[in-house]
């Protein structure tokens, strides 16, 4: 279902929809922008860049009690809050689906899973593209579903597309909106094939498809050494992607040594300590082992697993990294000019 409502409308609705529901929404910050709790509609920015956090921080919390113990006995903690969250660029709409295969894998995390149900998301097409961003190279400048509603700002409205009853819900808090008609499809036709060049702010050469291919021969390639010299291990990279999943657990005792929390805690392959195992052993001590071994991550383990490319050009990980070598671009570049 397509609906259309002027852009004087659309705050009213957002408005309407915080009335009802806990909603997380894209806000600036100075003169960055990122999710948080939406308390007013003209707070909203749709029109920003690209958040300073991926929104998977709603779903994979940084840290979560995952149960509680008190000797023999233990109880799951699941959280099943609904919540809206409110403007997730198409890229970003990506990631969420692929860490929906991933840890649907196997044993079904009931925790990320259950944070998912709960969620009705509202994806936004791109207005403002990122410094970084070369999610057009990736085929990733729009998304044509796996959200709950696509907002696309057109000529002084906004088109929006209802994908699911969640959405639905939503769009029918407002009597703002009128159906969108032929010519509404059209210009967004236009916007996603104007996104496609907009969204390559750094050119891939070699074809996603590609690039597992290219990996199983350059496990040697002097790229990783090269770059990873200046590497400071700090896992940026990692804490910023929106893909990355890695975590930790720890049990917390409390101080009777019988009661205690199950906790998981964000954690990441460019951290030295990431591959310490018992007796001190660490396999990946080398920073252009583990350098090497994020690009293997994101171009061939994961792939190998849900059929996906697992980088999705938003560009976060060569924004945050001091040290300039985190750019995935000039790694598969480098490796297909060999």
């Amino acid at each position: 279902m397509q609906l259309v409502c002027d852009e004087k409308k659309l705050t009213p609705w957002v408005d309407a929809v915080i009335a009802g529901n806990r909603v997380i929404g894209i806000q600036a910050k100075g003169d960055k922008f990122d999710y948080a709790p939406l308390e007013k509609g003209a707070d909203l920015r749709l029109d920003f860049d690209v958040s300073l956090t991926p929104p998977k921080k709603y779903f994979l919390l940084p840290e979560e009690p995952l149960l509680r113990f008190s000797g023999e006995k233990m109880e799951s903690v699941i959280e099943k809050e609904p919540f809206v969250l409110f403007g997730v660029h198409p890229y970003d709409v990506v990631a969420l689906r692929q860490l929906d295969k991933l840890f649907a894998l196997h044993n079904p995390d009931v925790h990320f899973l259950s944070r998912r149900e709960a969620a009705v998301v509202v994806a936004v097409d791109v207005e403002t593209p990122s410094a970084n961003v070369f999610a057009g190279c990736l085929g990733f400048s729009h998304v044509e579903g796996d959200c709950d509603i696509l907002v696309t700002k057109l000529d002084g409205e906004y088109l929006v597309d209802v994908k699911t009853d969640k959405g639905k819900a939503l769009t029918d808090l407002s009597s703002g909106f009128s159906k969108a008609g032929p010519e509404h499809l059209k210009k967004r036709d236009a916007k996603w094939k104007a996104n496609e060049k907009a969204l390559r702010r750094h050119e891939l050469k070699p074809k996603k498809e590609e690039i597992g291919d290219l990996l199983e021969k350059a496990y040697d390639h002097p790229i990783w050494k090269e770059k990873a010299r200046l590497c400071f291990s700090c896992g940026s990279c990692n804490l910023s992607c929106p893909t990355c999943y890695c975590f930790d657990v720890a049990d917390e005792l409390e101080w009777n040594l019988v009661n205690g929390t199950r906790v998981r805690r964000w954690d990441g392959c460019m951290l030295e300590p990431f591959a310490l195992v018992a007796g001190d052993h660490n396999f990946r001590k080398s920073r252009d082992a583990r350098y090497r071994h994020r690009y293997y991550r994101k171009g061939k383990y994961v792939p190998d697993k849900i059929g996906e490319f697992s980088c999705v050009g938003c560009g976060r990980c060569i924004t945050v990294c001091v040290s300039h070598i985190a750019n995935p671009v000039e790694v598969y570049n480098a490796i297909r000019e060999a």
